[in-house]
């Protein structure tokens, strides 16, 4: 297990929703947070970041996806909404500078998403 507990993903159809959720273990979150994605075939992706009220989207994210963090619970989210089958993929939490590293695992597991058309 690494420093973050990530849970939430699952399947859902085209336009469904989900919420991620990535809890922290022997750290605070003081820097920026951000969640990553890796699909099949494909670079590891940064999705959202967040630091307090700060927050940061790629292109794809924007517009769909709200990221949060509850620094009470040491938690960060991601509420995916209008979910597309191109939103499959692993997604990941780590920190905002952690890049690719993120995808291998090195913070701690991913979560499954998977969209169906």
């Amino acid at each position: 297990e690494g420093p973050v507990v990530v849970s939430g993903g699952g399947s859902v159809q085209a336009g469904g929703s989900l919420r991620l959720s990535c809890t922290a273990h022997g750290f605070t979150f003081e820097l920026a947070m951000a969640w990553y994605r890796q699909a099949p075939g494909s670079e590891c992706e940064l999705v959202s970041a967040v630091r307090g009220n700060a927050t940061v989207y790629s292109d794809s994210a924007k517009g769909r996806f709200t990221v949060s963090q509850d620094t009470a619970k040491n938690s960060v989210y991601l509420q995916m909404n209008s979910l597309k089958p191109e939103d499959t993929a692993v997604y990941f939490c780590a920190s905002a500078v952690a890049g690719a590293r993120a995808c291998t695992g090195a913070w701690g597991q991913g979560t499954q998403v998977t969209v169906s058309s």
